[in-house]
């Protein structure tokens, strides 16, 4: 049967009352043929995410409302790769012990995700510059840079793109600080190797995993990658939403202005982070507080 994710937004809602709901939908999925796998739960949002097997999407709703009358508000179908990907499970978490006399309990993390993109300058010419077996090598160098700044920062890697790649964090200051780590590990890499040198874009935006209407992390994925296709080497930029939940370290942030990146009806504003200790030393440079659109490359 198909798996859907649905989301509820519950004025005032609170841990305990969400995880009652949950188990009010356990006590009824086996009348309507669903499977209630587990939920992600966002208190300071108010937004609950439920993740079903089941029939279709009405069946999900007459579940609902039989068991506490809590009708989501978007449902959307999903593939449970996917969802693991981007979330880190498909079923509830491993009940831990909690403080003395609480006895064990699930703890259930919002699904609110920073997505990140990364995407390696002149990827496609680099056979013709060093040959098949130095491109390959290249190449491996780029995935393990990438892939040990992801681990050490609670990054998931979503997929790999060829010339990049897509990954999840739970926190806007991992995603950051993951992208800040990247750079820097490729910098000291052209400095070791000038002749072999790589540049990455680097692309960050966040969001809830079900919208309006949409794919899974529909609009912070689109988003993401836009703003890193919009992104010069060597640079890493931010959607709005992750410079305001980044905490602390306004300093870390150049505001670039807007832009309307393809396939968006509205404007964008987007921030530099500037991960260099002497900015100077960049290849490239914007003006402060410029548009976006004034971005250039240094003669």
């Amino acid at each position: 049967m198909p798996l859907y994710m649905d989301r509820h937004y519950v004025e005032g809602a609170t841990r305990s009352a969400v995880a009652h709901a949950h188990q009010l939908d356990l006590a009824v999925q086996e009348k309507y043929k669903v499977q209630f796998l587990t939920y992600w739960f966002d208190e300071p949002r108010c937004t609950a995410f439920c993740l079903i097997v089941s029939p279709d999407k009405e069946t999900v709703q007459q579940a609902h409302n039989e068991a506490h009358g809590l009708v989501p508000n978007e449902i959307i179908e999903v593939n449970p790769s996917i969802v693991e990907a981007f979330l880190g499970r498909v079923t509830d978490p491993t009940p831990v012990d909690t403080s003395p006399g609480k006895g064990v309990e699930s703890l259930i993390e919002a699904a609110f995700r920073a997505i990140m993109f990364t995407d390696l300058k002149d990827s496609t010419r680099m056979t013709t510059l060093f040959g098949d077996t130095k491109a390959l090598h290249l190449l491996h160098i780029h995935n393990a840079l990438t892939r040990n700044a992801l681990r050490d920062h609670r990054g998931r890697e979503v997929k790999h793109t060829g010339d990049g790649m897509m990954a999840s964090f739970t926190s806007v200051l991992d995603a950051v600080e993951c992208a800040i780590t990247i750079q820097k590990a490729f910098a000291a890499h052209n400095q070791a190797n000038p002749d072999a040198a790589m540049y990455l874009r680097i692309g960050i935006s966040a969001g809830e995993p079900v919208e309006e209407h949409g794919d899974l992390f529909g609009n912070a994925v689109q988003l993401a990658a836009r703003i890193c296709a919009h992104t010069e080497p060597g640079r890493i930029l931010v959607a709005q939403v992750v410079r305001d939940q980044y905490s602390g370290k306004e300093q870390l942030f150049s505001d670039l202005g807007e832009i309307t990146p393809k396939g968006f009806d509205r404007a964008i504003h987007v921030y530099e982070v500037q991960w260099r200790a002497n900015p100077s030393g960049s290849p490239y440079q914007s003006r402060p507080n410029g548009s976006a659109s004034e971005i250039r490359s240094t003669p």
